[in-house]
């Protein structure tokens, strides 16, 4: 009977929370080593909590990456995976290994297992959603002068219209991470910028960025330093203390981009941690770090 009265308490935690984000636009970004865990469990447990999210009567919006299984392809191709300030140089045989995998592999994988669960989903190529101009790095060693990358892009503009339809009926988009290009041909973009775009444009309540990762740590070896409350104007500091570096760039200058733009906050759940999605949104503590204005 604890058991059951237990159960009963945590659902009443739940249920204000439940009652503020009825009808609200969450945007998850879905990546990181756990994406290709040999546990179903783990594996099926982010597309279990968006169910959940679908059942309560928020609208999940699912941006995802696979970063791994992009370099595992490449080496089976024989390509080489290089990358400059977190971004993955991509070549034209390198963008259509990317292409391939993320859209064409992994998207309809996510939506399967979302409606093997009993949720409704619809994939997207995010060629068909996402527009971006090419992506020229600031060069650190050289000030003034760009780094090209490649086939990498920035997004610039995202068509709500398929999305918001899908909303309306009750089915989460699951879009990849690839854009089109000024140029008509189809560029590689950062999972987590395109997940900010994407919460900017639909006007988003919330975003959350699921990695491997417990969330934003002062030592990067030292999950104890994590960094649970962080607001945007200590960002700076962050950086130039090298606390946010590299791959974790994109991702909090994303996240800032989003607070500006109306997000009322950002989240870094770590995506290994059973139901870190409903943990940090139907909970008082919440978990990871949390972005906020």
């Amino acid at each position: 009977m604890q058991d059951l009265i237990a159960k009963a308490t945590t659902l009443l935690e739940a249920l204000p929370y439940i009652q503020k984000f009825r009808s609200q636009t969450f945007v998850v970004k879905y990546g990181g080593s756990f994406m290709d865990s040999p546990d179903p469990a783990v594996r099926n447990g982010v597309a279990r909590d968006v169910v959940f999210l679908e059942a309560v009567g928020i609208n999940p919006v699912v941006v995802h990456g696979g970063g791994k299984a992009i370099t595992r392809a490449m080496e089976a191709a024989g390509l080489k995976a290089n990358f400059i300030q977190g971004m993955r140089v991509t070549d034209e045989a390198t963008v259509n290994v990317v292409d391939k995998v993320l859209s064409r592999e992994i998207n309809p994988e996510i939506v399967k297992t979302v409606e093997s669960l009993g949720g409704k989903a619809r994939g997207f190529c995010g060629a068909d959603i996402f527009k971006c101009r090419k992506l020229l790095l600031d060069d650190k060693d050289n000030p003034g002068k760009k780094i090209d990358v490649g086939y990498v892009g920035e997004v610039i503009e995202v068509n709500t219209d398929p999305l918001r339809q899908c909303i309306r009926r009750g089915v989460t988009p699951v879009i990849s991470p690839v854009a089109l290009g000024e140029d008509g041909k189809i560029y590689n973009c950062n999972a987590d910028v395109a997940a900010a775009q994407a919460a900017i444009a639909l006007k988003a309540k919330r975003l959350v960025f699921m990695s491997d990762v417990p969330g934003l740590m002062r030592d990067p070896k030292d999950p104890a330093t994590i960094i649970t409350h962080l607001q945007i104007s200590e960002v700076s500091a962050l950086k130039t203390a090298g606390i946010v570096d590299k791959g974790m760039i994109p991702k909090v200058d994303s996240a800032v981009a989003a607070i500006q733009s109306g997000v009322d906050k950002v989240s870094f759940v770590d995506g290994r941690l059973q139901h870190s999605v409903l943990l940090e949104i139907f909970t008082d503590e919440g978990n990871g770090t949390e972005i906020v204005l």
